[in-house]
């Protein structure tokens, strides 16, 4: 790659705007001579990066007057940092165990968006101001998450809400909304958001379109019922005018492999005729939840846990219940593609599947799954996705990559390695050694294109006055070291990762730095 010229530098300025002025620049840090990929999907271009007080002054070929500190960026490539549409730390960003986020630093994420699922904090404000009060390792991006609101105000029962209760669900999402965040989520496979009915969730998401938010979600179905799913998610875009966004798009099980591209094909058409969706994915064959929400129907979770245990104890109910959660195994190769990521009860059980846990303990699968839900319930590992549908996937341009990890501290817990090898894995394993696509797609994948959904102005893409988030990383080394057999590892190749213009990770090692802040959605033409 050649260093970039004067016709580049024009033709980029004309395109984004990302050069800076021709007089001599004054700046904090510049990182010289890497490859730059600006978050656009176009050809990385050999230049210099220049950073003054948190934000970008200039990007290509210019001359600099005052400089502090210079970065050597030969033979590595500089891009955004990643912004991941999908992350679950809700609580540890405002944890003082986890809150640096260190294992997301590690693989160049510099935003995370959480209240995804339609799980965690309703008080937008009083997230944000913890947030701040003493910082992050990344930024924190929130979406109203319905099914705690739902949980807030309605409970836990299946049932329809009041119109008193859906009332008071409207006007806590005003506030939410007005309180910064970004859009809601939900989350129809847990309890109690799937017991909203899509009348409910567009009366809710049509406060989200007055704030200019999205509506992202975790759809109803992800297995032979994708389809339906992803209709009704179009269709409460189409009635609240909002923008869609369908969150770890799949097809779950053996049964429902390649209905993710017919899904994929019933969204371009909608895009097509004019409606704006958009999904994201993690490159992994396996997903992560809880054991309860994968095997046990919604209907046996109404009410909580100890609701369940006492439908389980009804002789006819709980027949009913074990009758399902057969079905449901049966579906999961009779337990063998479930594995456990965490039981406290039983921390031998971790790292086996299901079924080999009944074949050790001399119990049936179901009797697991039972025992499993009295004390209190297990996160596993589902191994249920086909390999070319991850790989047809993440070749889509309205495709984001998104992690649906947390921010983790090593432990005795197997969980998904995608908290800590998401946007490595996408870069190093993906685009750059089995060229499932091009590095400029891969990077524009978890930069500009989430920011765009997002409707970030001034992260995902390197540009003049664009927040200096930005990760660097060789891409000879780059590589998602966690491993479903060992997921607390960090990633490797990631040289510098900045977060508001401080260093994050300095030379491969972390700062500890705690520059992240909360992201305000502004509120500017609400409708």
């Amino acid at each position: 790659m050649q260093r970039l010229g004067f016709v580049a530098i024009v033709l980029i300025a004309w395109c984004n705007g990302s050069v800076g002025s021709a007089e001599p620049v004054t700046a904090d840090v510049v990182l010289e001579g890497g490859e730059i990929h600006d978050g656009t999907g176009r050809p990385g271009v050999i230049g210099d990066v220049a950073i003054r007080g948190g934000k970008i002054v200039a990007v290509g070929t210019f001359k600099t007057q005052s400089v502090e500190w210079r970065l050597d960026c030969r033979g590595l490539v500089v891009m955004p940092g990643a912004i991941d549409l999908h992350n679950h730390s809700d609580r540890q960003v405002v944890d003082a165990k986890t809150r640096a986020c260190i294992n997301y630093l590690m693989q160049g994420c510099t935003t995370m968006v959480t209240g995804n699922c339609g799980s965690g904090p309703v008080n937008v404000g009083e997230y944000y101001g913890k947030i701040n009060q003493a910082g992050a390792g990344a930024n924190v991006v929130h979406l109203l998450p319905q099914g705690s609101l739902r949980r807030q105000v309605v409970g836990t029962d299946r049932r329809a809400a009041t119109s008193e209760e859906l009332q008071e669900m409207v006007r806590l999402a005003e506030k939410a909304m007005a309180d910064g965040a970004w859009g809601m989520s939900t989350g129809l496979i847990y309890v109690p958001g799937t017991y909203a009915d899509t009348d409910e969730l567009v009366a809710l998401a049509k406060v989200v379109a007055r704030h200019n938010g999205i509506y992202a979600s975790h759809i109803r179905n992800e297995n032979v019922r994708l389809l339906k799913a992803v209709d009704e998610a179009m269709e409460i875009g189409r009635r609240a005018k909002l923008p869609v966004h369908v969150s770890h798009f799949k097809s779950s099980g053996r049964e429902s492999w390649g209905l993710v591209r017919r899904a994929a094909e019933r969204i371009a058409a909608a895009r097509k005729a004019g409606q704006v969706v958009t999904a994201d994915q993690y490159p992994y064959v396996a997903s992560s939840t809880s054991l309860d929400a994968t095997v046990i129907p919604t209907w046996a979770r109404a009410g909580g846990r100890k609701e369940l245990i006492r439908r389980l104890d009804d002789k006819e109910v709980g027949q009913r219940i074990r009758t399902a959660i057969a079905e449901n195994l049966s579906r999961k190769e009779n337990g063998r593609v479930l594995k456990i990521a965490r039981y406290s009860p039983r921390s031998d059980w971790v790292g086996k599947s299901v079924a080999e846990i009944a074949e050790g303990e001399k119990l049936t699968t179901v009797e697991v799954a039972v025992q499993v839900a009295r004390n209190g319930g297990a996160a596993i590992v589902n191994f249920s996705m086909s390999e070319e549908d991850v790989r047809h996937i993440m070749q889509v341009k309205w495709v984001a990559t998104a992690s649906d990890g947390r921010a983790y501290l090593p432990g005795a817990d197997r969980p998904h390695p995608r908290s800590y090898g998401t946007f490595a894995r996408k870069l190093g394993h993906y685009a750059i050694r089995e060229k499932v696509l091009g590095l400029p797609a891969a990077v524009r994948s978890m930069t500009g294109l989430p920011a765009k959904i997002l409707g970030l102005k001034d992260r995902g893409v390197l540009r003049v006055d664009s927040v200096a988030d930005i990760a660097v990383f060789d891409p000879k080394a780059i590589r998602d070291a966690a491993t479903f057999e060992d997921p607390h590892q960090y990633s490797e190749g990631f040289r510098y990762v900045f977060v508001n213009g401080r260093p994050a990770v300095f030379r491969g090692k972390p700062t500890g730095a705690l520059a992240g802040r909360a992201v305000v959605h502004e509120q500017e033409g609400v409708k």
